[in-house]
């Protein structure tokens, strides 16, 4: 039984002409085009509540915003003081301990005033 004899039997194709391939490649692209237009949704006016939550996200995401750039200016305005007045501290412990160190030879070297 041949190939031919058969419905839907393949046959080789002889080659094509290049203005044809253009037109089916054509014809292709536009059944494309035409199929993807028909399966997107229609653009249609968002009902009033869908509008409504998405701005009261929007104004809850700012809220949100504001609050944690707040508390982190707090947090690190808090942390500059700690830093300053430990600075203070040890600055303070410095010169406590430097002029204890000054001041011992001096009171070595003094005579007693009584023998």
């Amino acid at each position: 039984m041949s190939l031919l004899n058969r419905p839907f039997a393949y046959t080789k194709l002889e080659m094509e002409e290049p203005e044809e391939i253009k037109h089916r490649r054509a014809r292709f692209l536009i059944y494309k085009s035409l199929q993807q237009a028909d399966i997107s949704p229609r653009k249609s006016r968002p009902s009033w509540l869908k509008v409504k939550t998405n701005k009261l996200k929007i104004r809850t995401r700012k809220r949100l915003k504001r609050l944690r750039k707040t508390i982190l200016s707090t947090i690190s305005a808090a942390e500059i003081g700690l830093h300053k007045q430990f600075i203070s501290q040890l600055k303070a412990l410095k010169r406590l301990f430097r002029t204890s160190q000054l001041e011992a030879p001096v009171i070595v070297g003094l005579q007693p005033m009584f023998k």
